[in-house]
């Protein structure tokens, strides 16, 4: 059964700092891409971040030097680190992993930014 846990979404006050963790089970998580999508009320999901399975990273242009994703393998686990935090940024976060067709999502952590 794979499982994508995502932690880390809190209340925080701008230009605050936040890192978010997504566990993986259930797959192989060597092989996997893996990325970090935000969905704001009445908006639809977007893509923040990804990594590929060698570590090529790759950011939205509203987020690029202030976020960095990052993995560690041993732990089955990806990271966000968010800098820097605006308000625009307030969303729940979901973590996503994809190899081929094979495609598996977390169930959010919210993130809120407050001014």
């Amino acid at each position: 059964q794979v499982q994508l846990v995502e932690s880390g979404g809190d209340l925080v006050q701008t230009g605050g700092s936040l890192r978010l963790s997504c566990a993986a089970s259930g797959i192989r998580f060597t092989i996997y891409a893996m990325g970090w999508y935000r969905q704001a009320p009445g908006k639809q999901r977007e893509l923040v971040a990804t990594i590929t399975g060698g570590g090529t990273t790759n950011y939205a242009d509203s987020v690029k030097g202030r976020f960095t994703i990052s993995r560690d393998n041993a732990k089955n686990t990806v990271y966000l680190q968010m800098n820097n935090l605006e308000p625009e940024d307030s969303a729940v976060y979901y973590c996503r992993a994809t190899f081929v067709r094979l495609d598996y999502w977390g169930q959010g952590t919210q993130v809120a930014v407050s001014s």
